[in-house]
């Protein structure tokens, strides 16, 4: 699978970590910043990680943040998007699975990064349930 990163200063960390993390598991790693824990502002690195999604550059992407609000919030308002902001392993599941997500946020602030690691391999690998849910993401998508 190939999976879009993003993050600001805040995430900078986590977003390292699950590089790693999903380099070493065979997936593809698009990088689209931040490169450093120097301040920057989130939609610059958000904004394009979730549009590698829509442009089918990546099959998903992954963004952080401090709490990861703005952050699911950016993606968000790409026409398309589906970002679930998870902070445990049952919101990962549920994101996927009700909710079709094609993004995920997570705040490095607001999770260990045990925890992290363990909702990136949840959303990674959780199929979406369809039927009753097919017609509410068709909603959001309308």
């Amino acid at each position: 699978m190939t999976i879009a990163l993003g993050t600001d200063h805040a995430g900078f960390s986590y977003k390292e970590l699950v590089k790693a993390h999903l380099t070493q598991a065979g997936h593809t790693v698009i990088d689209k910043g931040t490169f450093s824990p120097d301040p920057v502002d989130y939609p610059d690195f958000i904004r394009p990680a979730a549009q590698a999604v829509l442009d089918g550059e990546a099959d998903r992407a992954i963004v952080f943040g401090g709490s990861g609000n703005g952050e699911a919030m950016t993606a968000n308002r790409l026409k398309g998007i589906r970002c679930g902001l998870c902070w445990s392993e049952e919101t990962a599941r549920l994101t996927r699975e009700h909710n079709n997500a094609n993004v995920l946020s997570m705040g490095a602030r607001m999770i260990p990064e045990d925890l992290a690691l363990r909702i990136v391999d949840i959303f990674l690998t959780t199929e979406f349930e369809g039927g009753r849910h097919q017609a509410r993401i068709d909603k959001l998508d309308a």
